[in-house]
Order: structure tokens, then C-alpha cells, then sequence
């Protein structure tokens, strides 16, 4: 007789991930023959510079870069990423106390949960986010979640008004993922003065910050202040989502809980990716300016977006032509679900914008991770659905 085995109670309260669900619902098109066309998850299509690769396949063919890394990294990525941050932000940090090598910032976002929030805490996430925020985050560490919904009228930027003075940590993110909003040094400093106020940890995610367009460049929370903590990731900058490799940067006892934590948990991104990651960051000009290599692909990204805004705003959409990340948000005019399911019926996968929280409902986003052709093909199909073609 089969063994049938029960899920911990903490798992079975978790939502089915999303991308899981939207891929079954497109397997099962594709089974009938369908052309899919796929705008869901953001992951991309344009490849990593070769630049990046070589240095890859070079370190791993060095014997002691097959080993254990450490739960930290390795000092020489911790420098580089020391560099980026004085480069770039004009911020000073200290390799050895604030700076943590994760694999992918994925990792090092669920992990400070891990590291600081305890049973029954609060855990701010904001309404549409990213679903780690307020699942696996607030779930696995029995940490109570609150849903500060973001509003449209206000640029989609979480007001700290509406946010309770007693949590434990924040989550925040500009560039926004889902909906592509953006931030100034300015809205930083007031939700960084909130924080340190109410002795909330701010948890930044700037995964996005390199990936910007129309002359706008993305801040850094810890131009502002160090008593927060600050993600960043190659994947989107570099276009290495399977790489798995990220950081995390700011005060020393965030770091160092979260370094404490991981220890338990990993040994360290593989020592020949994080040799890649370093190559990407010595291509950086003194300016801090982007690589010419990762800006070709900012670019072709940006004019992706803009073809994408442009056709929906032809088919009705009233849509804000986004200034960073490479998603556009919109709204859809009705059930984001069932708009959802219409399209993938026509071979067009989107995300419904209830995914990212309660307060996405109606809205849409879609990643734009395939070529031109394609998303002239997927505006054709949407036109299909309500009535324009």
C-alpha cells in the first residue's frame, strides 16, 4: 500500500505559486496545438553578455572553484560589489561586515524573515508585491502579514501613513514589480525616517535598479542611511536569472543575522557564478554608468515596452508607459482572472494582477520577454478578445 504522506500545516496554508498555475493552464493549450506566446513570468529572453560566460567557464575549470563557497561569498565578489555600490550610488561599505553574496535575492528576502521576524510579528508587504513578501516570508515564520494596499492615484508608491507603527520589518520595492512604478532619493528618505522612527527594518528589493529607461536612474535606500538593508540581484541587470546570484547590503547586524541564518541553510552561491558576477561588475565605467554590453539590452527592452504600451493604448488600455522593470501594468477592464483566462485561450499568457495581492484586482501585468514579432502578434490576439480587430 502506498504511504500517504501530510503537508505541515504551514505549506498547505500556502497559495499555489503563481507562475506554477499560469504554466498548467498554458501546458494544456499547447497540448491542443496552440501557440503560446508567454508574457507571464519575468524572466528574460536576451542573453547573458558573453564577457559574463567566458568568465564563467573559466573559473569553473579551476579546481578550487569547485568547492564550498562560504554562507557570506567570496571576499573578492564582496569588493567588487563594495566597488558597484561607490561607483555607482556614491556610497561607501564595507566588504567584510555589509555585504552578503545570496543566491539570487530571492533567497536573501525569505531569509532576513528567518533571521529577525518572530511568531506572531508583523511583516508589512505591499498590495500588489511580489508574492514572497506576504507568503512564504510571513507564513514559514508564523509572522502575522500585513497588506498595505498601493493606489494608483498615488504613482503606486506605499504611503507610510497606512502602514502600522508596531511591525517588524518592511518590504518595499522600486522599481516596482508588478506594476513598474518608480521612486526618487526624496520618497526614500521619508520612508527611511519612518522606519528607523518606529524601529521597523526596512527590507529594500532593487532587484530592478539597472533597468531603466527615459533618462530615469534608479536610487539606492542606502544613499539615504545604512540602518536598513538592501537587495540586489544580476538577474536582470545581467540577464542570469539562472545563475542564482544576488547581495545583500547595509547595517552589520542585519548582515550578519542574515549570514548567521544562511549558514544553516546553504554553503554559498557556487564560487565559478560568483567569479561571472564580478566580471559584470568590472565592466562598469568609473562613472558608475551600465555596461555597454547589459545597456543593449536595457534598450532593446525599452523599446519593447514602448511597442507593447503603445498597442495597448490603441486597443483601449488606459496604460502608464513605465520607467523601470521590464513589466507593464494595466488595467484590463474586468476580472483579471477571467481577462487571464481569455487570452490564454488565445495563446497569450499574462499575469492576473490579483496574483501579486488583492489590491492588483483588474489589472494586469506583462513581461516584455519576447521580441518584437511576438508582441505584435500578442496585440493582434488581445484585439481579438475585446473586439478591436
Amino acid at each position: 500500500m502506498t504511504a500517504t504522506f501530510k503537508q505541515a500545516e504551514r505549506l498547505q496554508k500556502l497559495p499555489p505559486y503563481l507562475f506554477v498555475r499560469l504554466e498548467k493552464l498554458a501546458a494544456e493549450q499547447r497540448a491542443k496545438g496552440v501557440d503560446m506566446i508567454d508574457f507571464g513570468i519575468g524572466d528574460p529572453d536576451l542573453p547573458c553578455p558573453g564577457e559574463i560566460v567566458r568568465a564563467m567557464k573559466k573559473a569553473a575549470d579551476v579546481n578550487e572553484n569547485q568547492k564550498y563557497s562560504s554562507s557570506q561569498g567570496e571576499r573578492f565578489l564582496r569588493v567588487a560589489i563594495a566597488d558597484y555600490y561607490k561607483r555607482r550610488f556614491g556610497v561607501k561599505l564595507n566588504p567584510d561586515t555589509e555585504i552578503c553574496v545570496t543566491i539570487g535575492s530571492k533567497e536573501g528576502i525569505y531569509n532576513i524573515a528567518q533571521a529577525f521576524v518572530n511568531d506572531g510579528e508583523k511583516i508589512i508587504a505591499p498590495s500588489p508585491g511580489y508574492p514572497v513578501y506576504s507568503n512564504a516570508a510571513c507564513l514559514f515564520n508564523n509572522a502575522e502579514c500585513v497588506k498595505v494596499p498601493l493606489h494608483a492615484e498615488k504613482n503606486w508608491l506605499l504611503d507610510v501613513d497606512e502602514c502600522p507603527t508596531d511591525a517588524k520589518l518592511m518590504y518595499l520595492c522600486y522599481p516596482n514589480n508588478p506594476t513598474g512604478a518608480t521612486c526618487d532619493v526624496e520618497y526614500l528618505k521619508k520612508v527611511y525616517k519612518w522606519a528607523k522612527k518606529n524601529k521597523v527594518i526596512l527590507a529594500y528589493d532593487n532587484a530592478y535598479c539597472e533597468l531603466t529607461f527615459d533618462g530615469y536612474k534608479a536610487p539606492s535606500v542606502l544613499q539615504v542611511g545604512k540602518d536598513c538593508i538592501e537587495f540586489g540581484s544580476f538577474s536582470k541587470t545581467f540577464d542570469m536569472t539562472g545563475f542564482r546570484i544576488g547581495w545583500a547590503a547595509g547595517h552589520p547586524d542585519l548582515i550578519a543575522g542574515l549570514t548567521k541564518c544562511k549558514g544553516q541553510i546553504d554553503s554559498g552561491a557556487p564560487i565559478f557564478i560568483q567569479a561571472a558576477a564580478a566580471k559584470g561588475l568590472e565592466m562598469y565605467g568609473e562613472d558608475g554608468s551600465l555596461p555597454a554590453a547589459a545597456q543593449k539590452n536595457v534598450d532593446e527592452f525599452g523599446e519593447r515596452r514602448k511597442l507593447l504600451v503603445e498597442g495597448l493604448r490603441k486597443l483601449g488600455f488606459k496604460v502608464d508607459m513605465p520607467r523601470g522593470t521590464f513589466y507593464v501594468w494595466f488595467d484590463c477592464g474586468m476580472d483579471s482572472g477571467e481577462f487571464t483566462q481569455r487570452l490564454i485561450e488565445k495563446g497569450v499568457i499574462v499575469t492576473p494582477g490579483d496574483g501579486f495581492g488583492e489590491a492588483g484586482a483588474g489589472y494586469i501585468r506583462m513581461a516584455v520577454t519576447r521580441d518584437k514579432d511576438r508582441i505584435k502578434e500578442a496585440l493582434k490576439r488581445i484585439g481579438e478578445v475585446v473586439g478591436k480587430n
